[in-house]
């Protein structure tokens, strides 16, 4: 099983992937593709049991939702490092004719992606139908999926939040990444979304809380939030973390959620994220 060191090196490759190919195409999401590199390392290369041996039925594995699918870079990334598709292939991000779509598609056929996302707000539901579909068929695998903050502002999550509950869908992690950001800039004066676990609590959730930048924190809360199937309740997880993490100069900014780095800027960002695994 994969140390905290080697997913700490895992989310940093990441990192490298991800201003790479942003800046490769100039165009992209870099900032909440950063923010969220340690969940997806933890939850790739330790908390899932996924075969890279890609079936769209996804029965017998867990399976994971990307709802804010803006963040594709991040997901392209652990998809090649875990062993879905050649690392090679994250140079054709956003190309003419790549699989590596700006949002993820399924029309391309990309081993992974079992759904498009980039429409907000749609992705609680998907996670939902499939959890059920787990539970129905006794498969006792589980359901993951990751929603951006801003994206709460979108009424489907709330419908679907509410049917979570009702049907005691207790097989589905639903993590929120709490960055505090969203295109327009702070959550805060965009929309606010008040307290977000008393919500999630008041609509009859588990919710837990975590560091998204300490991998300790995010390993352990994956393994309790797994522990506490069989509650009748869906768990949410509000991880915290910050917009273009590992990158001083996008660190916290909304201004970075789709803008590439020019080629000053990305040498700067790959001298503060040493080269772990290996560039493509």
């Amino acid at each position: 099983m994969a140390s905290i060191q080697d997913l700490q090196n895992v989310a940093t490759q990441m990192r490298r992937d991800i201003v790479r190919m942003v800046h490769g195409v100039q165009s992209g999401h870099p900032g909440g593709s950063l923010g969220c590199a340690d969940y997806f390392a933890a939850l790739f290369f330790h908390t899932m049991k996924h075969d890279t041996n890609f079936k769209m039925d996804g029965k017998d594995e867990d399976l994971f939702f990307l709802s804010n699918g803006h963040i594709s870079p991040v997901y392209y990334s652990a998809l090649a490092r875990s062993g879905y598709f050649e690392v090679k292939e994250l140079a054709s991000f956003r190309k003419i004719n790549s699989r590596l779509q700006g949002h993820p598609t399924t029309h391309e056929h990309l081993p992974g992606v079992r759904v498009a996302s980039g429409s907000l707000g749609q992705g609680m539901s998907v996670a939902i139908g499939a959890a059920l579909t787990k539970k129905i068929n006794g498969d006792e695998h589980f359901v993951f999926s990751l929603h951006g903050d801003g994206e709460l502002d979108e009424g489907q999550n709330w419908e679907a939040i509410m049917f979570a509950a009702h049907h005691k869908v207790d097989n589905l992690i639903s993590t929120i990444d709490w960055n505090g950001q969203q295109i327009d800039g702070p959550t805060d004066k965009v929309m606010s979304l008040g307290n977000l676990r008393a919500k999630f609590e008041a609509f009859g959730w588990t919710v837990l809380e975590m560091d998204g930048h300490d991998m300790a924190s995010i390993v352990a809360t994956l393994d309790k939030a797994k522990s506490m199937r069989g509650q009748g309740k869906p768990i949410c997880i509000l991880m915290k973390t910050g917009m273009g993490k590992g990158i001083d100069f996008m660190e916290g900014s909304h201004e970075w959620h789709g803008i590439a780095p020019n080629d000053e800027q990305l040498a700067k960002a790959l001298a503060q994220l040493p080269e772990t695994l290996g560039d493509y």
